[in-house]
């Protein structure tokens, strides 16, 4: 199996995500390393050093993916015996021309706490997790986003990537069983109807996730999931709320597609 190294001297979050957006494109397994905070010569030879271990040990060069700074640091790393894929500097030297001014190097200015956006993030964070299933109806009103939907259709941790990557303050509140009968906007919910996003997805998925909460439940039969969902569905389409079905989706495309549908501006850089 090849190994793939994400190095930087700063949280290296930027090589990894470069990195892993070009290897999905290949149908093979990777084994992933990331070394951040490589900000002297003597942990750059480490990581040289653990780069050609893994050559000698498996006889195929590492791939090397790193976005330095420092030159120094970077020119270290690129005398390993891997095979190093630099994306700051590819990008660095057409850029300069086309806007006509020098780059000025700074470590760690890509994902600091000094980043303009970094107090919406941490009071978003906040604020989605005092406003989780519907804990705070009265907050809602400094909600950018209200997410709805039945139990375990993916809420929370929706809410919460909305809010640690986007600084986007998401509250949500859960339909459940007790619901159902009658299932109705609540008056909490009424107020804020131009905040509304629902979530739906199948029920046998849904059936899975709630399985592995409350194994053998009612709650997790496939057949009340299906319940649940239709009246939810119901109830999105007769109050014209916005919905979206997350049963194939992760987290992030969730996300991507509610900030695409909303149009709600992103905290983020």
């Amino acid at each position: 199996m090849r190994t793939a190294f994400y190095i930087s001297d700063g949280t290296a979050i930027t090589s990894e995500v470069f990195g892993h957006a070009l290897l999905t494109l290949f149908p093979a397994q990777f084994e992933h390393i990331t070394l951040p905070f490589i900000e002297n010569s003597d942990t750059a030879a480490q990581a040289v050093e653990r780069i050609n271990t893994c050559y000698k040990t498996t006889g195929l060069r590492p791939l090397v993916f790193h976005t330095f700074v420092d030159e120094a640091l970077r020119l270290q790393i690129s005398r390993s015996e891997g095979i190093c894929y630099d994306f700051l500097n590819a990008f660095v030297e057409p850029l300069q021309q086309e806007l006509g001014m020098a780059p000025v190097p700074k470590a760690h200015r890509t994902h600091s706490m000094h980043e303009k956006t970094y107090d919406f993030r941490i009071d978003a964070v906040n604020y989605a997790l005092a406003n989780d299933d519907g804990a705070n109806l009265k907050n809602f009103s400094q909600a950018d986003i209200i997410l709805v939907g039945v139990s375990r259709s993916g809420k929370t941790p929706t809410s919460l990537y909305l809010a640690l990557q986007y600084g986007i303050k998401a509250a949500n509140y859960p339909f459940v069983e007790e619901d159902m009968e009658e299932l109705n906007l609540p008056a909490g919910l009424k107020a804020h109807k131009a905040k509304l996003f629902g979530l739906t997805i199948t029920p046998e998925r849904l059936s899975q996730i709630r399985e592995q909460r409350r194994p053998n439940s009612r709650y997790a039969s496939v057949k009340q999931c299906a319940l649940e969902l239709n009246e939810v569905e119901r109830l999105y389409q007769r109050e014209r709320i916005p919905f979206l079905n997350s049963t194939h989706l992760s987290i992030e495309e969730i996300s991507a597609k509610i900030i695409s549908s909303t149009g709600l501006k992103r905290q983020k850089y």
